[in-house]
């Protein structure tokens, strides 16, 4: 196994189930409870940055996984605000 694949399938893959459970668990409660909006911008900056550098490097599987984990991690936060919108509104 290449580092990249470890990188790739463990972390970011790994990264990007959790990520996964996080939206499904929000879409199921409609809210947003004790987490920081800065936390998530913060790795889902991180993980854009990632997706340039790991094209830089030419690691391909970290590269896909990343886009995922990134896509996720965009999808959470987006739905982070629209939550805290929604709540904010009442």
């Amino acid at each position: 196994m290449t580092p990249d694949f470890i990188n790739g399938v463990v972390f970011e893959g790994g990264g990007a189930i959790a990520a996964l459970l996080n939206i499904f668990h929000m879409y199921k409660d409609k809210e947003v409870k004790g987490m920081s909006v800065i936390s998530i911008a913060f790795f889902t900056s991180w993980g854009l940055w990632n997706i340039f550098y790991y094209h830089h490097i030419a690691q391909p599987v970290s590269w896909y996984a990343g886009i995922v984990l990134s896509t996720f991690n965009m999808i959470w936060l987006g739905m982070y605000l629209y939550y805290k919108r929604k709540k904010n509104e009442k």
